[in-house]
């Protein structure tokens, strides 16, 4: 079980690239942070209908179910690296070219309510993971994409990085 709830990461703790995300993410307690947001965005998801989900919406290139795919995605693999870098496995790990994803991902042909629960479970999964965690396994680090970032960095980078994009459905939504 963990010792105690990481605080924020420093900024050598993680890539340049990630600041951004990180500061998305208010002083709070990071895993109750990642289950709020569980919440928050199947709310959104809620009452979007399935033509909705599948509309591009100038400018941006993906459709409202391929946002939610790439959020998926984006967890699995920031959290695959925070459970290696957690364990100590000192492999460097690649980067991933999420436009390259999504394409070859048919998230379009899935229905939306499919996407959010497996939006919910791998959320959940992490949240499982990161709880488990103790103190030391907190601040340990691994190379991804070329970069040193902290197992607690990336918890932040999850967090950030679905704020950013649920901000952005909120506004393509104007709800």
């Amino acid at each position: 079980m963990a010792n105690s709830i990481p605080s924020r990461p420093q900024p050598n703790e993680y890539a340049a690239a990630f600041e951004a995300y990180i500061k998305l993410v208010p002083e709070c307690d990071i895993l109750e942070r990642l289950e709020q947001q569980i919440e928050g965005t199947l709310a959104l998801l809620h009452d979007v209908s399935e033509p909705e989900a599948e509309m591009r919406h100038a400018p941006y290139t993906w459709s409202i179910k391929e946002v939610v795919g790439h959020l998926i995605d984006s967890e699995r693999i920031f959290g695959g690296r925070a459970l290696r870098f957690a364990r100590q496995d000192p492999t460097e790990l690649p980067g991933f070219d999420e436009n390259h994803y999504v394409r070859h991902a048919g998230f379009d042909s899935r229905p939306l309510g499919s996407l959010a629960q497996e939006f919910e479970f791998v959320r959940r999964s992490h949240i499982l993971f990161f709880r488990g965690l103790d103190d030391e396994a907190w601040l340990r680090s691994g190379v991804a994409n070329g970069h040193a970032v902290t197992v607690r960095a990336l918890a932040y980078v999850i967090a950030g990085h679905e704020q950013h994009h649920v901000t952005i459905l909120h506004q393509r939504l104007s709800r």
